[in-house]
């Protein structure tokens, strides 16, 4: 799911925040890893923080996530819809509690981010970006999750990928954040406009495959580990007005 800490204010009121054109990609990674690239188009009147709620292992406390620096990489989701030409239709183209130590700040390229391993670790978490308690009491299955949090600046324009590998607490699945929760509420459908990549999925089920290896379309030393250059890329579109919900993906 993708969830913004509200941003108040008059101004906020006249130019709310909009978010447009998501891209995800999912990989499988060693012992039950995944990887994980965000990407958007963002319209903020305010500084604002981005929370990723991610199934990770709770075992392994404040390292089941490290981040990712793919700001040397910004073209990445290019590449990726580059791989997948639009085929013609008929017709010709179509245009398309306790005070606590404050948890640790990274610098990610353009990002300032952190990890919360749990909701119990809200607390430490900057006040001005946390999300009330009451919405993640409308989530299921939130209490179980750990937090990727990503500070954005105000302004508007493509968000350079944000990026993370994460232990899976459900390691035969691939997990995509696809829940809105952009205005502090939980609705129960949202207007999506998401492209989904992958490695490592079953064909089907709206999922179209390179059928070739990703290192032909891709830079494979500037995604860090996150991409196998020999496996395939797979894509699915997710567009319109849909039940508000996650993804799940199991590997293939």
């Amino acid at each position: 799911m993708c969830c913004f800490s509200p941003v108040g204010g008059l101004l906020a009121r006249l130019r709310p925040l909009r978010v447009s054109a998501t891209r995800i990609l999912a990989t499988p990674l060693a012992d039950g890893w995944q990887g994980l690239v965000y990407a958007m188009q963002l319209s903020t009147p305010a500084e604002v923080a981005m929370l990723l709620p991610l199934p990770t292992r709770a075992a392994l406390g404040d390292e089941a996530l490290h981040f990712v620096n793919l700001e040397g990489y910004g073209e990445l989701f290019d590449d990726l819809e580059a791989a997948f030409p639009r085929p013609l239709p008929r017709g010709g183209p179509v245009a398309l509690g306790a005070p606590r130590a404050p948890l640790p700040v990274h610098r990610v390229g353009a990002f300032d981010a952190s990890f919360v391993p749990g909701l119990a670790d809200m607390d430490r978490l900057d006040p001005r970006f946390r999300i009330p308690a009451a919405t993640w009491a409308a989530l299921p299955g939130v209490a179980a999750r750990g937090f990727a949090v990503f500070q954005l600046r105000k302004g508007a324009g493509a968000v350079h990928p944000m990026a993370l590998r994460f232990a899976s607490a459900r390691p035969d699945q691939l997990f995509f954040p696809t829940v809105h929760i952009h205005d502090g509420a939980v609705h129960p459908t949202a207007r999506f406009d998401h492209t989904l990549f992958a490695q490592g999925v079953a064909p089907g089920a709206g999922w179209r495959s390179t059928g070739r290896a990703a290192r032909i379309d891709l830079d494979i030393d500037r995604c860090k580990g996150l991409v196998d250059g020999s496996a395939p890329l797979s894509r699915r579109a997710l567009t319109g007005v849909l039940p508000n919900a996650d993804t799940w993906v199991d590997r293939g």
